[in-house]
């Protein structure tokens, strides 16, 4: 028997796990299927997982002591009485479904919590959608893999050949290079080599940590301008407390039209979705009568992992930025931005990985406020940390199938929690960017309205600096929940959106 302790990055997703914030990440890879596909494939691939496939770990390991969440030196066992049923399971649209129906039903399968006395995942194949459409809706806990591992996984599981048909799914197939998995130790100081050393790099880096720091909460000139602190972000409707039913909304763009934008204005790819996303709210945010004059912060995670680690767990740092939602001009907006996560992203440069965790953990320590503050209702006149996530994964670059099925998007899934009720990540595939917006459904009425205006803005990016824009303007393929009917306190002016 084989088992792994827990990072202490990993063991904050458990300890933030309540029946509000539920912990848990996931994905809508909606699929064409293959020419050749029998009407009944995912009934057979259904009995083939239940015969045949053998589950790999991480997959078949579930905590070893679940009803202990705080527990400090939590380990990950294999689960002795797996159940394949348990883990994956069909849904069925009712036929021919739409976007509207498959965003409702993701919607709805998100806000459950994964049951954590078994391996956290969950995988649903959803038949039903028009055009010979399927797709595969999947969620695990962020405490078993993060983002960038999973997008991994889902790679190694899916083949660039569209006349293959011998690919399994991704909890069947071992990680390619999968390091050996570590034995059971009688205590996690048993690597005492290992923590001694990192511990080493943390004091090594200790002036340049505090430099940073200093930098990031004190400084307010020169090259730190455009830095902005623990302390920036103003209070909004993005802050407020959470229930537990969620809102999800989809967009896909050409990748090139948003790296023809970077590229123009010499920003990144980053800072375009930003740009766009920020042009977003405060449209949004202004109908709702909610934008206010500062600009919202969002928060950034950062990939912090070493060339060539594969992953597993967790290894994110964290950045701050303006969103730009005081700027109406798109171009001045994203130059705004620009200059903001320039700044940030220099902080981090002279840090090694245990150090900008570190300054990462004291960046946002300051959250806990705002976290609070939704949390019991006590209003505080402190800005707050940040409005929104906002995170980029990079994804594969080619078309992928499974069993000549064509992938035609990967949609993200993530976590809002208390004190931020939006959350939008970004993964690229195969020449696009696929977007996936997720809120409390209480907290924000009419999400998808948000999503559509995100491809608006990235119109209007385009035409203020002389690229061509496509004609008609419209998303390429959107899944979310339809707006829904504004509570009479903020009530929004009527309007139709694009068709998506």
């Amino acid at each position: 028997m084989t088992a792994r302790y827990l990072t202490p990055m990993d063991s904050m997703f458990l300890y933030g796990e309540t029946p509000q914030t539920m912990m848990h990440v996931g994905g809508l890879l909606p699929f064409t299927a293959a020419p050749d596909a029998p009407d009944d494939f995912l009934r057979r691939l259904m009995d083939e997982v239940r015969t045949s496939m053998v589950v790999q770990r991480p997959w078949n390991q579930k905590l070893k002591t679940p009803g202990f969440l705080m527990n400090p030196i939590h380990q990950w066992v294999d689960d002795d009485n797996f159940d394949i049923d348990y883990h994956v399971r069909r849904s069925a649209l009712p036929a021919p479904g739409d976007e509207r129906e498959l965003g409702i039903l993701v919607s709805r399968l998100h806000s459950h919590p994964l049951d954590l006395t078994r391996p956290p995942w969950e995988m649903h194949f959803i038949e039903g959608l028009a055009g010979n459409r399927w797709a595969i809706y999947i969620k695990v806990h962020h405490a078993l893999v993060d983002g960038y591992t999973a997008v991994q996984m889902l790679a190694n599981t899916l083949s660039p050949d569209p006349d293959s048909r011998r690919e399994v799914l991704f909890f069947a197939v071992p990680p390619r290079r999968r390091p050996k998995a570590e034995p059971v130790r009688r205590s996690p100081l048993a690597d005492v080599g290992t923590v001694l050393g990192r511990a080493l790099n943390v004091t090594k880096s200790v002036p340049d940590l505090a430099k940073s720091l200093v930098n990031l909460q004190l400084r307010r000139d020169g090259d730190f301008k455009e830095l902005v602190s623990s302390y920036e972000a103003p209070h909004s409707i993005l802050n407020s407390r959470i229930g537990r039913n969620r809102r999800f909304a989809t967009q896909q763009y050409d990748l090139s039209r948003l790296t023809d934008i970077a590229r123009t204005s010499g920003a990144t790819l980053n800072d375009v979705v930003l740009a766009i996303c920020g042009g977003g709210l405060r449209r949004f945010l202004g109908e709702l009568g909610e934008l206010g004059d500062k600009p919202l912060v969002g928060f950034l995670p950062v990939n912090v992992r070493p060339s060539g680690d594969v992953g597993g767990g967790n290894a994110v740092g964290a950045i701050l930025s303006t969103m730009g939602t005081d700027i109406d001009d798109p171009v001045e907006r994203l130059e705004a931005i620009r200059r903001s996560t320039a700044q940030a992203k220099g902080a981090l440069v002279r840090l090694p990985q245990e150090s900008v965790l570190a300054y990462s953990a004291l960046l946002m320590a300051p959250a806990g406020t705002q976290i609070l503050s939704a949390m019991t209702g006590v209003k505080t006149p402190m800005p707050f940390t940040f409005n929104l996530c906002v995170s980029n994964v990079p994804g594969p670059r080619q078309p992928l199938y499974f069993r000549g099925a064509r992938l035609e998007a990967d949609y993200p899934v993530s976590i809002p929690i208390h004190g931020m009720a939006l959350n939008i990540t970004c993964l690229s595939y195969a020449g696009t960017l696929c977007f996936g917006f997720i809120g409390d459904r209480d907290a924000l009425p009419s999400l998808q309205r948000l999503a559509v205006y995100t491809g608006e803005e990235l119109a209007r990016l385009e035409a203020a600096l002389g690229l061509a824009t496509p004609d008609p303007v419209k998303p390429a393929k959107s899944a979310a929940k339809p707006a829904a009917k504004p509570s009479a306190k903020r009530a929004p002016r009527k309007r139709t959106s694009p068709k998506t």
